[in-house]
């Protein structure tokens, strides 16, 4: 069963140890961090819906956390050992002594919007509005940022933005009119479209920025490299069974996002299923569209390389290996 929200002491209080046995099973007991309940982390939902961990010997525990801030918190806490993490916070983190490291980018895009009033027609339209983000130091937070100086607009100036949580939390509260604007994640960018609001930025085609990550830590890497590669195993599997199974999917979808609408899941799943990579390496090239927002608080990042930020291995040791070409195989 997967945990509700923990306050990331609490989740360090109660989880157990990485390397602990699950009662009476011989697997590996793991707990996995996920920045929000999203499509972009539906692979992690999926893979242990379809017993993927238990096949490559883990009991994986989801543990569902708000931002990528906290979840990168619970990732050096050691609350859990893997997690989804947006590539800035890992940079950093890193910047700032730990030695979090991002393994794979499974996604070439972020599948967001921003979505408006429909008054809102132009980014100049922004400024003086509230707008909806996950948290602070959060994917969301860092994108509207991003884009918005792109535009033309100063982010500490021109609008004001509101920590909102979830993406349900934040469409509520867009329709409320509590904020003029929100990021929004697929499907909730489909619900308020036909709500009446309109999309001012779709992050997909405007930014280019790897997404979806895969983030550990060097010093678990270095303790346990098979716990770690177990779980690259399972994960990267999902990803080929999530593409070539649409009912199980679309079940695991519906089940996840809590929706009922066979249509939403249908498109959710041709999205995603299309655009996750089958072979997710760390995408180095694009993490240099993180190098201004860390920048921001971390001028010194520009002193580092994109490469000091991440661990091919795994991916490339599991694609030499023939395993990844192995699961397209009919």
């Amino acid at each position: 069963m997967n945990r509700p929200v923990l306050p990331l002491l609490l989740a360090a209080c109660l989880l157990a140890p990485a390397g602990a046995l699950a009662q009476g099973k011989n697997l590996r007991k793991i707990h996995v961090g996920v920045p929000s309940v999203s499509m972009g982390n539906m692979i992690i939902f999926f893979s242990k819906e379809a017993k993927l961990f238990e096949k490559h010997g883990l009991d994986a525990d989801v543990v569902v956390m708000q931002g990528s801030g906290i979840a990168s918190r619970a990732l050096i806490a050691g609350s859990v050992v893997i997690s989804s993490v947006a590539t800035p916070s890992v940079m950093n983190a890193v910047l700032a002594g730990s030695d979090m490291v991002i393994l794979a980018h499974t996604m070439p895009g972020v599948v967001q919007s921003l979505m408006v009033r429909p008054d809102i027609k132009r980014p100049e339209d922004l400024k003086g509005k509230t707008i909806g983000v996950t948290t602070f130091g959060s994917l969301t937070d860092f994108l509207v940022r991003y884009l918005a100086k792109k535009k033309g607009l100063n982010p500490d100036k021109d609008f004001a933005l509101l920590q909102i949580g979830a993406d349900n939390e934040r469409l509520i509260a867009l329709k409320q009119g509590k904020i003029q604007a929100a990021t929004l994640s697929h499907p909730a960018f489909i619900l308020a479209a036909r709500a009446g609001f309109t999309t001012l930025w779709d992050f997909f085609k405007e930014v280019d920025y790897p997404w979806s990550e895969i983030a550990s830590t060097r010093s678990l890497i270095a303790k346990d490299r098979d716990l770690v590669m177990r779980y690259m195993r399972a994960h990267i599997e999902g990803i080929a069974l999530f593409k070539k199974d649409p009912e199980l999917g679309k079940r695991v979808i519906k089940k996840t996002l809590r929706v009922d609408d066979d249509s939403l899941a249908q498109e959710s799943w041709e999205l995603f299923a299309k655009y996750r990579i089958a072979a997710p390496y760390p995408n180095v090239k694009g993490m240099k569209t993180s190098y201004d927002y860390v920048a921001l608080t971390r001028p010194d990042v520009w002193s580092h390389k994109p490469e000091e930020f991440v661990d091919a291995s795994f991916v490339e040791e599991l694609d030499k290996s023939g395993f990844i070409k192995k699961l397209y195989e009919k």
